[in-house]
């Protein structure tokens, strides 16, 4: 069974642009979690734009499922709010500053030895990592040797490419989750999955423990309702 953890940043972006709590982003994961979601997925930013470094710890008080914080572990700031709060997991991500999304995994090669060093230095705190990865299998091996739990591979490729050929836009997906399988790697995936691309992409990835989606999932609560989406995107995700 794959699990859903659902990305609450766009509701925080809505709070954000009128000020005040509304949505209250502790009722939302509280109701996300009451829905059927089993995870609860939060990306800080330096410019706090959306989730704040306070959420992180409202939050953390209250998610009952697992928890994970996502965010570049090259900002000390993000790194003393990991440690202070001791997610479930951390997913570290090569986002620089200022950037409006993810779009690239890491490459772990070149970063080989930090990302040996700071894994190692969540793993102490007792919190489970995954790092972004795309799906290039020379980058896939280089991340087992980073000391990483899990990988979480970024998925917009697939997402742009899937109504146009989705055998191709799944092949080097399924490869690098074979590759990841061989050498002992959880799996992840997140970016741009959707009500319909989901279901095709669980199908095709052995192994798939759990995907993070945010931004179209709260599009499709503005049409059908929070419940009744989250259940929707759970039906895709464990269907046979």
């Amino acid at each position: 069974m794959t699990k859903l953890s659902v990305n609450i940043n766009k509701f925080a972006t809505i709070r954000n642009s009128r000020g005040g709590n509304n949505p209250n982003l502790v009722q939302v994961a509280k109701d996300a979690e009451r829905f059927g979601a089993e995870g609860i997925t939060v990306h800080p930013r330096p410019d706090e734009r959306h989730i704040r470094y306070r959420d992180v710890y409202d939050l953390k008080a209250v998610v009952s499922t697992e928890f994970n914080i996502e965010g570049n572990p090259k900002e000390k700031k993000f790194v003393e709010l990991v440690l202070a709060n001791t997610p479930t997991q951390v997913t570290l991500v090569p986002d620089v500053s200022g950037q409006l999304t993810s779009n690239h995994g890491w490459n772990t090669v070149e970063n080989q030895t930090y990302l040996q060093d700071i894994i190692a230095e969540f793993q102490s705190a007792g919190i489970r990592v995954s790092i972004f990865v795309d799906p290039d299998l020379k980058m896939v091996e280089a991340a087992s040797t980073t000391g990483t739990d899990r990988i979480e591979l970024y998925t917009e490729a697939y997402a742009t490419n899937f109504q146009q050929n989705k055998e191709l836009a799944i092949r080097p997906y399924r490869d690098a989750a074979l590759l990841a399988q061989k050498l002992g790697l959880g799996l992840n995936a997140g970016h741009d999955l959707d009500l319909h691309n989901l279901r095709f992409f669980a199908q095709n990835i052995p192994d798939l423990q759990e995907v993070s989606i945010g931004h179209a999932l709260v599009c499709d609560c503005l049409y059908l309702g929070m419940e009744n989406t989250i259940q929707r995107y759970l039906r895709q995700l464990n269907s046979n």
